[in-house]
């Protein structure tokens, strides 16, 4: 009786170790990815003639060096949270969301459109503009949302779709009703009272371009966190996303979530739109399919579609983008090492499955050395080669 009470209170200790090996297992892949980019980039920079160990000392000074250039990587990083936001979102649903640039396009269209329309107050009109936002990334994100749950349309060609749409529909409002006093392919400047630039941010950072989108972001970040772990809601979502006929015979309304997952993650999008074309930027060109959008797919793979985990990615790809100018300054290594880094890095992400099969095969040899090495209990015989340790008859 007592070796069974003693088994029953080792039993959730266990299950307890075995998620948290589980959790930590995503984070270490996520991490020799990065090291594998980062080892590939050396070979690079090698094969070209140049000293590895100095380009990378010259990439992150680029990006850390002095408090303007840390804010610039963090204002390159925070339209790079919300699209990575948004895939990894519709990831937890099942669904895989490539409509991330159409929706920062039509969520920056909205924000520009308010911020040069209404001549409110700043404290009045800087909702409203983020509203906007987030109004029109949602309505992008729902017409895909719809079509899978209606008619079983494959998001990821709704998506690619509506990215077109979006980009045809720039071209034509900008020069239309926004058009820039010189030129036609730009918008008018977005006035101080609709940016979400703020003086005291900008001095604090010696002149960075870092904005109020970077606490958004970081609000975004805590909201979807606390929905997708702490609330029904998101438990729904994810049941969804391991098995939607499952979930149905459950009583879990599939086609309304795969709908509201769509428009969360087009919202987290057009809030991208935001930060960046009334935030980083000071007007809205056309022509332009952003490419935070797509590197936005990259930074979920490697966050493991957690919204903690897509934050830190954005921020090392942010610190890339925003260090191989000063690399390229400094050295002779050409700034698309960095993009090969990243590509690279994306490649060992999105090839997880391989470094888990590693991985676990690893473990498992660990975890034989280990049984193999444990003596025996008290009062039962160690085996050898066949022979009973035990009297015999």
């Amino acid at each position: 009786m007592s070796k069974d009470l003693e088994q029953l209170n080792k039993e959730p200790n266990q299950a307890t170790t075995q998620t948290r090996v589980y959790v930590s297992k995503e984070y270490s892949i996520a991490l020799i990815a990065v090291g594998l980019g980062l080892l590939a980039g050396a070979v690079l920079m090698g094969i070209t003639g140049n000293n590895p160990i100095l380009g990378f000392a010259y990439l992150f000074r680029g990006g850390l060096m002095s408090l303007e250039r840390v804010g610039n990587t963090l204002a390159t990083a925070t339209p790079l949270i919300f699209t990575g936001l948004s895939v990894a979102f519709a990831f937890k649903t099942g669904l895989f969301n490539i409509g991330a640039a159409g929706q920062m396009l039509i969520g920056g269209l909205c924000a520009t459109a308010v911020g040069l329309t209404l001549t409110w107050p700043k404290p009045l009109l800087l909702p409203v503009v983020i509203s906007a936002a987030i109004l029109g990334g949602a309505f992008w994100g729902l017409v895909p949302g719809l079509l899978k749950a209606k008619f079983n349309v494959h998001e990821v060609v709704s998506t690619i779709m509506m990215n077109w749409i979006a980009y045809w529909t720039v071209y034509y409002i900008i020069p239309g009703y926004f058009k820039g006093a010189y030129l036609e392919t730009e918008s008018r400047r977005i006035p101080a009272a609709a940016s979400l630039k703020v003086e005291w941010l900008t001095n604090l950072f010696d002149g960075s371009y870092l904005n109020l989108g970077f606490f958004l972001a970081i609000i975004f970040v805590m909201l979807l966190a606390f929905l997708l772990e702490k609330t029904t809601f998101g438990y729904e979502l994810k049941a969804v996303g391991f098995n939607r006929h499952a979930s149905e015979y459950a009583g879990i309304q599939a086609n309304r979530n795969i709908v509201l997952s769509m428009m969360i993650a087009g919202a987290s999008a057009g809030l991208a739109g935001a930060v960046f074309y009334v935030g980083y930027a000071s007007n809205m060109q056309i022509g332009v399919l952003p490419n935070q959008g797509f590197d936005g797919i990259a930074v979920s793979l490697l966050g493991a579609n957690s919204p903690w985990g897509v934050f830190m990615a954005a921020i090392f790809f942010g610190l890339l983008h925003s260090g191989k100018g000063f690399m390229n300054a400094m050295t002779q290594i050409p700034p698309e090492i960095a993009d090969t880094i990243i590509a690279t890095i994306i490649y060992f992400a999105a090839t997880s499955v391989l470094i888990e099969r590693y991985w676990d095969r690893a473990q498992k040899k660990s975890d034989q050395a280990l049984i193999a090495d444990k003596p025996p209990l008290s009062g039962q015989p160690r085996e050898t080669s066949g022979k009973k340790t035990g009297g015999g008859e």
